[in-house]
């Protein structure tokens, strides 16, 4: 017997759709596990709008998009634990975590759907050099201590990195009062969408530095003052080309990481290229009955992406409960060709792709005019017309089951090329 037909590890907007969605195609045995006091994950600090065009058709703030969900969970039978920290998952499904409600406890369930969302780099991850002194910060900290915590940061702000949280806090703090000297971007494209780039930096005549890094940080208590460079084609600081900046605050948005160390202990098989596990097409791992969805699978730059993709993990592991797990007869398996840095789903079954498949993955650099295709081998068997691509925004296809069946064999890899206007 198992305590739970579905336990869902985090209640972001990746583990509020896997829930929803799996009530909805018939469990009614589901226990959602968040190590926060509320539900909303992330988007509770992301008083912002621009939120649910794609899933509700119109724009709503985080929290907004957020308690949609929660209304929702509201109206099904669907058990919640909050300040319930998960510390392991098994093979088996066993799940053990800790709450004050419930001290440690161990449950079992029939599928696991892991949606414990990301976090970011910190300076260490980067190695910036410098002093050691108050006043750095992610750029999510920075967000959670202004709009949860109503504490400002500081008033004289650097920002490194152009991701979509850093550019969001340049416009908040501008907002706020403080005054955004400089966004810096190591690589010679921006990391985030480009409305934000336009609504956050262009609208408030913040300046973009691409192919700039922070060289060095000065400060005794409290940060004083930067220096940025630009850097060469191999990102390495150019001397001579320092600019100094007074500041008093610098927000690091140097990218997300997929939050896996529970998928690691695991022992389900993970992806280099994206820090998230390896999936089949139906969302789930190496390990039969664990679906991983969201931004602990791959960092996503809209949260109606994440909510699709979780509804996705969500119906799949209602189906795995209720039907039992898919034998896989003929997997293919799907590379990154060239100029894309990844691929999700990175394997497909093909006796369960159905109708088709949906390929999500990113470019390694802006492209104009261009196509997508994708090869079995040297053989093509399907193209994609693009007018504009980013590495800040997420693509994805659709391959329909007839064209699967082309793949034979072997895998399928997709590669984008630009083409003349």
């Amino acid at each position: 017997m198992r305590d739970y037909e579905l336990i869902v590890v985090g209640g972001g907007p990746a583990g509020l759709a896997a829930a929803l969605a799996a009530w909805e195609n018939g469990l009614r045995n589901i226990l959602v596990l968040e190590r926060d006091s509320a539900l909303g994950g992330i988007l509770n600090q992301c008083v912002h709008n621009g939120f649910g065009l794609h899933r509700f058709k119109e724009e709503l703030t985080g929290p907004e998009y957020a308690g949609r969900f929660i209304d929702m969970l509201s109206d099904t039978d669907i058990r919640v634990r909050t300040d319930a920290m998960v510390l392991s998952v098994a093979p088996d499904r066993t799940v053990q975590y800790i709450s004050p409600a419930d001290g440690c406890r161990t449950v079992r369930a029939s599928a696991v759907v892991l949606a414990m969302g990301c976090r970011e780099r910190t300076r260490g991850a980067i190695s910036v050099p410098g002093d050691r002194c108050a006043g750095i910060f992610t750029a999510g900290a920075a967000q959670r201590f202004i709009n949860i915590e109503g504490q400002m940061v500081g008033r004289r702000v650097v920002i490194l990195g152009s991701g979509d949280i850093g550019l969001i806090m340049a416009r908040r703090m501008t907002l706020e009062g403080a005054k955004v000297l400089a966004c810096v971007e190591l690589m010679p494209y921006s990391g985030g969408l480009n409305r934000n780039i336009v609504q956050c930096l262009h609208d408030y005549d913040i300046p973009l530095y691409l192919s700039h890094t922070v060289t060095d940080i000065v400060g005794r208590d409290r940060l004083e003052k930067v220096a940025v460079s630009r850097v060469d084609e191999r990102r390495q600081p150019i001397p001579g080309t320092e600019q100094i900046f007074d500041c008093d605050t610098l927000l690091l948005s140097v990218g997300l990481l997929p939050e896996n160390e529970l998928t690691r202990a695991l022992g389900a098989e993970m992806d280099p290229r994206t820090n998230g596990a390896v999936v089949y097409e139906n969302m789930e791992t190496s390990i039969p009955g664990v679906f991983a969805c969201g931004n602990v699978l791959q960092v996503h730059d809209l949260v109606d992406f994440v909510s699709a993709e979780s509804g996705r993990a969500g119906a799949a592991a209602a189906d795995y409960v209720l039907r039992g797990g898919a034998v896989p007869q003929r997997v293919i398996p799907v590379e990154n060709g060239s100029a894309v840095t990844y691929t999700v789903p990175q394997r497909i079954r093909a006796e369960a792709a159905g109708d088709g498949v949906q390929i999500f993955f990113r470019v390694n650099r802006v492209f104009g005019k261009s196509v997508v295709t994708v090869k079995r081998g040297e053989t093509q068997i399907a193209r994609f017309k693009r007018d504009h691509m980013a590495p800040g925004e997420m693509e994805h296809i659709r391959l329909p089951g007839k064209l699967l069946s082309l793949a034979g064999d072997g895998g399928i890899t997709v590669s984008a090329e630009e083409v003349e206007a």
